[in-house]
């Protein structure tokens, strides 16, 4: 029988599309990219070349409400996403959204509730929750190797913007500069928040954080120029989970190490795990385990299974997290059966956390979630 194509229309022709999204959907052959649009419309052109796509536009309207398309993907600034996810799934669309959907945890539980009551399924941009170390990772743990979780600890950060002159990118230079400004932890935080929840298998029950902004003079690529820019660059947070486990988060794009700056562990009752998600030497992420009877840890083989088709270990990790996020999503609209991960009502959860961890740091103290009970 043959299989259906799913015919994607990707919105943002930007860097990471390049890198990720387009190269993502061309590499399934279930998958056809049949418009790119960009509110550029040179630059759509320009990329729409680069990878043989025929169709552009520069009318994000026209595109989400397009009935020959089943999938908008949208690779757009932060700001403009709950926008278009909303347009996009009220006309249908399953949709895949670059994080966060909403910067309010309320807004991306609309997102996902419109969703749902359509019958559409929705993926967010947890490129590393698709690393075949970290989904190698989680199939240990339900196979039960780690037993009880007791303690994740969990951090995502390199040195990206260490240097003040490297142009910062998607940040409001408009914003009142005597407020510290969330930006670290939303934009790094956010996939170790939710790997951290997917492993030890509950959401927060309350948490105290800290932000700060080391580097406070940066050159912001809005402007062209340096300005007082009163953002978090680094941040911690401890948390206790809503089934006694208890765990600490720390992200910062001003530490010093490789791309992309993941590292999980899980330590339980039975076992430990880190996976260790740094281009080292060529090699794109790592997997140590430990038991109580053989405490050192050791490096694990990763299954071929849990890489897409054509990866392998020295491939770059945005192509290669990508391409399985991508294969995750083309299989869980395809099969039908209800599966969806790492979707809006996963985002929500994640941007609920956000939310509190700023709450803590300007009130000073414990934050019990939900927030809304």
């Amino acid at each position: 029988m043959k299989t259906r194509i799913l015919r994607v229309g990707v919105l943002g022709a930007g860097g990471w599309a390049r890198a990720a999204h387009l190269p993502g959907w061309q590499r399934d052959p279930r998958c056809e990219v049949a418009l790119l649009c960009d509110v550029v419309r040179e630059r759509a052109v320009d990329t729409a070349g680069q990878f043989g796509i025929t169709r552009v536009s520069d009318d994000w309207h026209t595109a989400v409400s397009d009935p020959a398309l089943d999938i908008i993907d949208i690779a757009t600034p932060s700001h403009t996403h709950f926008e278009l996810a909303m347009a996009a799934l009220a006309a249908g669309k399953h949709v895949l959204c670059e994080k966060p959907v909403a910067y309010d945890f309320r807004d991306t539980r609309r997102a996902a509730e419109l969703a749902r009551s359509r019958g559409l399924l929705t993926k967010l941009g947890f490129t590393f929750r698709y690393s075949p170390g970290v989904q190698y990772a989680k199939s240990l743990i339900d196979d039960g190797f780690v037993g009880q979780p007791y303690i994740f600890n969990g951090y995502e950060q390199n040195s990206q913007w260490l240097d003040p002159q490297v142009p910062l990118r998607q940040v409001d230079h408009t914003a009142d500069q005597s407020v510290l400004q969330t930006s670290s932890l939303e934009g790094y935080g956010a996939p170790i928040i939710d790997i951290g929840m997917w492993w030890v298998g509950a959401g927060y029950a309350r948490t105290a954080g800290i932000m700060r902004n080391f580097v406070p003079e940066r050159m912001v690529r809005a402007t062209g120029r340096m300005m007082r820019m009163n953002i978090d660059d680094g941040d911690i947070h401890l948390v206790e989970y809503a089934n006694g486990a208890m765990g600490s988060i720390q992200t910062s794009f001003v530490t010093v190490g490789n791309y992309p700056g993941v590292e999980a562990r899980l330590y339980g009752s039975k076992g430990a795990i880190i996976c260790r998600l740094v281009e080292e030497g060529g090699v794109a992420e790592m997997v140590r385990l430990a038991t109580p009877d053989a405490v050192e840890f050791k490096e694990a083989d990763i299954p071929q299974r849990f890489y897409p088709p054509g990866g392998h270990p020295r491939e770059s990790w945005r192509s290669l997290f990508y391409a399985n996020l991508i294969r995750d999503f083309a299989d869980e609209i395809l099969a039908g059966s209800g599966r969806n991960q790492g979707n809006f009502e996963d985002g929500a959860r994640v941007q609920e956390v956000i939310n509190a961890v700023e709450r803590s740091h300007h009130q000073r103290g414990w934050v019990t979630l939900p927030l809304d009970r």
